[in-house]
């Protein structure tokens, strides 16, 4: 078994030198003013003998600054949260900042160890994605001073920066869509709302655009969950009857990418084809969307951009901008291939609305 190399200490520098570590210190911190030249002269010959590398994270909690950023998403496997990750590392990498990255694989309790966890790293702020179930640790971190953006999902008496999709924007641009399209049984599928605000905007958004075309469109909402796949193909089974009954098409709108994969299976499962048998739009467009059947016919959120401004928005607090909070709803973009086009049996040419 090969060995790794041992790293050098700050003590090892000092004991080469023959300084003590406090000398070695004030040398690295650049106070070379408070050291003889020839004390300083040794110390740095020890330093590139020993090829000694100060610690960064070290450095910088001397100086009170941790140059972390705490990240924490509820769902890392969601195309969505890896998404958001990437427009928010990119501009923390710009600014000297890393992203410390908490998954609270949709389990909401454990937000506060999340929290927790990351301020015992001394984070100088957070981007959080969570389930909004533990508001008492979001508005403690807030008491303490470190500055907090929220992503897609409001929490109830945290008045912060908030970017998201526009999710009324959103709804209406597939719903609208899959009217235009002669679908006229709607089925919206989510996952469990569970006070989850961006889920619970978009259903609202859905039956206030049903409510808005009643002459023309039915429409129905059911909450799906990973272990009861049996529960959405009787709704899907029951929309398609409701529609046979009106002699016309039924379509549902898939609440995230995730959910959209859960439909996917269950048409499958009950041997339908997209785009014929059934019509789907899925917010939220993946790298999988146009190979899966017909293509699928999504709701493109920017979530590079939500990213990006998330980040910069908490970058500007953690220098001390103290404007009003600002809240941030960016439009998606329809995106239209053959699962949302009656009788469409190939892949249409990717068709971009805003």
């Amino acid at each position: 078994m090969i060995k790794s190399p041992t790293r050098n200490t700050i003590a090892d520098v000092a004991r080469h030198a023959g300084v003590s570590k406090a000398t070695v210190s004030r040398f690295l911190n650049h106070r070379e003013t408070m050291l003889s030249p020839e004390i300083a002269k040794r110390v740095e010959a020890a330093v590139t003998e020993l090829g000694y590398k100060p610690s960064p994270m070290a450095q910088a909690l001397k100086r009170g600054r941790s140059r972390l950023i705490g990240l924490v998403v509820a769902d890392i496997t969601n195309p969505y949260s890896v998404a958001v990750l990437r427009g928010a590392e990119q501009i923390c990498r710009e600014a000297g900042y890393l992203l410390m990255l908490f998954n609270l694989g949709n389990e909401g309790e454990r937000e506060s160890a999340g929290i927790q966890a990351l301020s015992s790293y001394k984070v100088e702020g957070f981007i959080l994605n969570t389930m909004g179930q533990d508001a008492g640790a979001l508005l403690e971190t807030a008491r303490q001073g470190r500055p907090i953006v929220l992503v897609d999902r409001r929490h109830q008496g945290l008045d912060v920066d908030f970017v998201s999709l526009d999710n009324w924007q959103a709804v209406f641009l597939g719903a609208q869509h899959l009217l235009d399209a002669g679908y006229e049984e709607l089925l919206l599928v989510s996952e469990p709302i569970g006070g989850v605000s961006s889920r619970i905007e978009r259903v609202q958004a859905f039956k206030d655009f049903v409510a808005q075309h009643d002459a023309m469109v039915s429409g129905a909402c059911v909450e799906s969950q990973a272990h009861e796949q049996a529960v959405l193909v009787e709704a899907l089974q029951t929309l398609r009857a409701r529609a046979q009954a009106r002699s016309t098409t039924p379509a549902i709108i898939a609440n995230n990418a995730v959910v959209t994969l859960r439909v996917v299976a269950a048409v499958a499962q009950l041997g339908w084809r997209l785009g014929t048998d059934i019509g789907l739009v899925g917010i939220d467009d993946t790298e999988w969307a146009p190979y899966v059947g017909p293509g699928i016919s999504t709701i493109s959120q920017p979530t590079d951009k939500l990213g990006r401004m998330a980040a910069q928005c908490l970058v500007q607090r953690i220098a001390g901008s103290n404007v009003a909070p600002r809240k941030a709803l960016l439009p998606g973009s329809l995106i239209v291939r053959g699962s949302s086009c009656i009788g469409v049996g190939g892949v249409l040419n990717v068709i971009r609305i805003k």
